[in-house]
């Protein structure tokens, strides 16, 4: 069926623009004084038809309607004309075709795909937390050791902190704990193995942060405690690599 007004198909039922079909029916009355009149045969706003503006291209936002087939039909009629009628047949085949068992089971089916893929995210995001919470749940559990205790105390630091000590970047450093099975990612952030996650080397906090969305939202972080840097420097230095401050010192030496 070739298409003689375009249809809107981005609710729950297909929809008409009324400039588009106020300009398909040749009506020789602006839109603007047109569609009032159209509207005094009784039909009703947020029932027949829904008003909205234009995006702007530099000048004031037109306003426009979107119209049930419904009354796209009636309004078709009213117009007394062979292209009125014409029009109202069009909507009519489009209508039966939209309400045909075919097309019912063809939209059930995309809403099931929908509703499954939704799910597969919230999915996702609640392992993600999951994940997180246990790990700060191990790393909250009481430190027996004076050594711990102390250690506690100290600042906390990122893994960018750390990797500048060795004149790394982040990600490298990232990646090195990775490759040695001491992390993996869960989602956008990075966590211990269980062999490490109890060990004190870690501490997780979630940050508050105004969206795009003008929604507040948190954001986990995984900061590393002073016994995490040693546990990477001893790491790193059986691997052959030393923080900047010993290679400066190595250097003076020679």
């Amino acid at each position: 069926m070739n298409e003689l007004v375009k249809i809107s198909f981005d609710s729950e039922r297909p929809t008409v623009n009324g400039r588009d079909l106020h300009q398909t029916l040749q009506v020789k009355t602006p839109y603007d004084k047109w569609f009032p009149r159209m509207c005094h045969y009784g039909f009703v706003e947020g029932s027949d038809f829904s008003t909205f503006l234009s995006e702007s291209n530099g000048g004031r936002p037109a306003i426009e309607h979107q119209l049930t087939l419904d009354m796209a039909k009636e309004i078709c009629m009213i117009q007394r004309s062979a292209i009125g009628r014409k029009c109202r047949q069009y909507f009519l085949e489009l209508e039966k075709a939209w309400n045909s068992p075919e097309a019912i089971m063809a939209r059930a089916l995309q809403f099931a795909d929908s509703q499954l893929a939704l799910m597969r995210s919230q999915n996702t995001e609640l392992a993600d937390t999951v994940a997180i919470q246990n790990q700060q749940i191990i790393e909250m559990k009481p430190k027996v050791s004076y050594y711990d205790v102390v250690l506690n105390c100290k600042d906390l630091i990122t893994i960018s902190v750390i990797a500048k000590d060795f004149g790394k970047s982040a990600r490298w450093m990232n990646r090195y704990l990775h490759d040695k099975k001491v992390q993996f990612k869960q989602g956008e952030i990075w966590l211990l193995y269980q062999k490490y996650a109890e060990k004190g080397y870690t501490s997780t906090k979630t940050h508050n942060y105004a969206g795009a969305d003008g929604e507040q939202h948190i954001k986990p972080h995984t900061y590393w405690t002073q016994k995490g840097r040693l546990f990477i420097y001893d790491l790193l230095k059986a691997d052959g690599i030393i923080p900047l401050i010993e290679q400066e010192m190595e250097e003076a030496d020679e």
